[in-house]
């Protein structure tokens, strides 16, 4: 890949491993992948705070469908 293509994928890499380190930090357990998937739709237009809360509310359903499961 031509050195332009390199360095902008060095700071992607660079800025993903900044975001998993304040994400752990925070306790957001969000894993690079997450993480990823998620700057995409932030730069995609995705409104962060919006993003945030539909993640909170998924989490929020998957432990209550865990909780259901196991009774």
């Amino acid at each position: 890949p031509p050195p332009q293509e390199e360095n902008k994928q060095a700071s992607a890499n660079a800025a993903v491993n900044i975001l998993q380190e304040i994400s752990e930090i925070l306790n957001c357990h969000l894993d690079r992948r997450e993480l990823s998937i998620c700057i995409s739709l932030i730069e995609r237009g995705v409104n962060p705070e919006a993003l945030a809360t539909t993640i909170k509310e998924l989490r929020n359903g998957a432990q209550e469908a865990k909780i259901e499961l196991e009774a």
